[in-house]
């Protein structure tokens, strides 16, 4: 069986659908490779492709979609509520079916040595795949943003990239390519314009602040909405859930006087994520995902195999 690996852009580009098509068309040209879904927001102005295929097709999927975006995105005009540091500014692989995580991060410097090689596009490294154990957060990486960072790295080596450099892509900034399991990008919108109530909100449940495990947030504004965000990273959903965080969410919000307008997906998640959140919230006693009966028919189906 052939493996299967993820792979999830991020591209700082959520307004100009054309220049999204034409990125999405250049991943989707490498031989093999599937687009399975799309996201995008104009006010993080950031898209989400996510796509998957054997190894080598998501390597060249990643680096003709890298070659797009530097072509169509110009990070000294760029505006939007979302730290970026490059134009497809984070290249996660995951692994899905007969694949590893090594072998994911094996896979990411791969692609990060062929970025610089072919593009000259310099690369940071995180999490798995991370080089210096300082980078293995995506925070620490993107810390100063584009505008920072160009200036940093030049007179300070330990703000270099990985591969390339020292300084960065005039226009396109700097590619952080990594390797990680599933994360699930959730968003839960406040009905208000009161960016502390986000910001406050999020500092009290990320993980970094003594709050909820495995759990990354920022408070955003959504000025196009004329509400507030809280936007989310769940690191690992069987540590906390979606209905974890959306409760926790929905009780400090409400110490506030502020009420949940909706929440967002961002991308795609596991089935057993919902399926726990369902349960959660339904009070389900000694749930197995067996109970299920599309998990049933299809762990029989395989024990067949």
């Amino acid at each position: 069986m052939q493996p299967i690996i993820e792979c999830v852009p991020n591209f700082s580009e959520g307004r100009d659908a054309s220049k999204i098509d034409a990125i999405e068309t250049a991943i989707a040209s490498a031989d093999g490779a599937v687009i399975l879904h799309r996201s995008s927001d104009p006010d993080h102005n950031r898209s989400v492709i996510t796509f998957a295929g054997s190894p080598e097709s998501v390597l060249e999927g990643a680096v003709r979609g890298t070659a797009a975006a530097a072509k169509l995105i110009d990070l000294r005009i760029h505006k939007g509520v979302h730290p970026r540091l490059g134009a497809l500014d984070v290249l996660p692989f995951v692994p899905v079916r007969g694949a590893t995580l090594e072998d994911c991060v094996a896979l990411a410097h791969r692609a990060g040595e062929k970025i610089w090689r072919e593009l000259s596009i310099p690369v940071y490294f995180y999490e798995a795949a991370a080089w210096q154990p300082m980078r293995q957060r995506l925070e620490n990486v993107r810390r100063g943003e584009f505008e920072e960072i160009r200036e940093a790295a030049l007179i300070d080596e330990s703000r270099q990239p990985d591969i390339g450099g020292p300084g960065l892509h005039s226009t396109a900034g700097a590619v952080i390519v990594g390797a990680r399991r599933f994360l699930i990008a959730f968003n839960i919108n406040l009905r208000t314009s009161d960016l502390q109530v986000a910001k406050d909100i999020a500092r009290a449940i990320r993980t970094s602040s003594g709050g909820l495990p495995a759990v990354k947030a920022l408070g955003l504004p959504l000025m196009s909405r004329n509400l507030v965000q809280v936007s989310m990273n769940l690191t690992d959903f069987e540590q906390t859930g979606l209905y974890a965080v959306y409760n926790e969410i929905a009780r400090r919000a409400a110490t506030r006087g502020v009420e949940i307008a909706g929440s967002e997906l961002i991308g795609l998640m596991p089935r057993s994520a919902i399926e726990q959140a369902a349960a959660a919230f339904l009070k389900l006693e000694n749930f197995d995902t067996q109970r299920i009966v599309e998990n049933r028919i299809e762990s029989l189906a395989e024990g067949e195999q």
